[in-house]
C-alpha cells in the first residue's frame, strides 16, 4: 500500500468501465500506471460488491504498489478488501457518500480518504472535522464533461485557482481535463490532474498518461 505521507497525487485515474471498453478496466489501467499514473480510483457505481472485490483484487496485482489504489463512495467494499487483504489505500468520496469521520474511524490513520469538494460551504466543513480526516480534496469540475452529467457549475482554471488557495488541503483538479490544461493548473496551485475518459477511452492509456506525467513534471 502507499503511504499517506507519500501519497503522489499528480497523475490521477478514475476509471470507467463502458469507456474502457472491451479491453477492460483492468488492462487500461496496467497501461496507465506504466505510463504514470499514480492514483487510480475505482469508480463503477452500479456494481455488486462481489464483483468490485474481484476488479480490486486484480488491479491491485497489476498496479503491484506502483500506484494508490482507491474505492470510490463503497466504504463498504474498500473494508472487505482490505479485510482480505487486497491492497487498497482507501476511499474517494463524495458530498452524499458515506461520512469521511466515519470512513477515517473504519479504515484507520493510514489509509488514505479524499473527498469531492467545490464551493465555500465544503472548505468550511472540512475545516470543522478533526485534523487527518482528509488527505486531499477532489475539485471540479473544470470544464463541463460528459463522464458526470449532474456536475455542479464548472469552475473553470481561474475558478480553481481560487478555491485551491482557500485550501489547508491538496486539491485535485477534476472534470473536463484536457493535456493542455495540465500545465496551466499546476501553475494554478493543483496537487494533481485527474482524468476519465482522456485515458480510459484512449487508444494507448500508456502513451497517454506518459504525456500527462511529462506534462506535469516539464511545469514544476
Amino acid at each position: 500500500m502507499i503511504a499517506r505521507t507519500v501519497l503522489d497525487l499528480s497523475i490521477y485515474l478514475v476509471t470507467d468501465s463502458a469507456l474502457c471498453g472491451e479491453r477492460g478496466v483492468v488492462p487500461v489501467v496496467a497501461e496507465a500506471v506504466a505510463g504514470g499514473v499514480r492514483v487510480v480510483q475505482v469508480r463503477d457505481k452500479g456494481a455488486e460488491a462481489s464483483a468490485l472485490l474481484a476488479q480490486l483484487e486484480a488491479l491491485a496485482e497489476v498496479i503491484d504498489g506502483r500506484a494508490a489504489l482507491l474505492v470510490n463512495d463503497r466504504l463498504d467494499v474498500a473494508l472487505a478488501a482490505r479485510a482480505s487483504g487486497i491492497a487498497v489505500d482507501g476511499v474517494h468520496l463524495g458530498q452524499g457518500d458515506a461520512a469521511v469521520v466515519v470512513a477515517r474511524d473504519r479504515l484507520g490513520p493510514d489509509a488514505v480518504v479524499g473527498l469531492t469538494a467545490n464551493t465555500a460551504a465544503h472548505l468550511e466543513a472540512v475545516r470543522r472535522m478533526p485534523r487527518g480526516t482528509v488527505d486531499y480534496l477532489g475539485v471540479g469540475v473544470i470544464r463541463p464533461t460528459t463522464t458526470k452529467p449532474d456536475h455542479p457549475p464548472a469552475l473553470g482554471i481561474d475558478g480553481f485557482g481560487r478555491f485551491a488557495a482557500e485550501s489547508e488541503l491538496p486539491c485535485v483538479a477534476i472534470g473536463g481535463i484536457a493535456l493542455a490544461d495540465v500545465a496551466p493548473l499546476r501553475e494554478a496551485g493543483a496537487a494533481g490532474v485527474a482524468l476519465v475518459s482522456a485515458i480510459c477511452a484512449a487508444d494507448d492509456p500508456r502513451a497517454v498518461s506518459r504525456d500527462l506525467a511529462n506534462r506535469w513534471e516539464a511545469a514544476r
